[in-house]
């Protein structure tokens, strides 16, 4: 895993570049439970000619407590590099909602074959409580 990261969008452009937009690592919240939308999580992987063969990654969505909310694993399957290429870039672009449960910072694990080869944290900021206005006291 080259890195791993938070935006809010990314593609692979007609040439195989990765476009990634608005990267970020900390978002704030009203009431908890609450869910980001649409959040994407972008892991850049890199391949040789020895890791031909099919493998598994998978995801986990850890909150500051240390329990997993989501997880998910899919199977990556690595080709042979073309001759003269020593390195595949392989991007992986996940589009998904975050859930969020207690303030803190949360983690995004990346493992293979169940081994966690790196990981993005993501700060959770929460609005302090409207303080209770004076007894009396008009609200507009």
């Amino acid at each position: 895993v080259s890195f791993i990261l938070f935006a809010d969008a990314a593609n692979i452009s007609q040439e195989g570049k990765l476009n990634i937009l608005g990267v970020f690592d900390a978002v704030h919240a009203g009431p908890l439970p609450a869910v980001h939308p649409r959040a994407t999580v972008v892991v850049r992987l890199k391949a040789t000619a020895a890791d031909v063969g099919t493998h598994p990654l998978t995801l986990r969505w850890i909150n500051p407590r240390g329990v997993e909310l989501w997880s998910s694993t899919a199977e990556l399957a690595i080709q042979q590099p073309p001759v003269g290429t020593a390195e595949l870039d392989m991007p992986v672009i996940v589009q998904l909602d975050l859930p969020l449960d207690v303030a803190g910072e949360y983690r995004m694990a990346v493992a293979l074959h169940d081994r966690v080869e790196g990981e993005a944290r993501l700060q959770l900021h929460t609005a302090p409580p409207m303080p209770a206005p004076p007894a009396g006291a008009m609200m507009s």
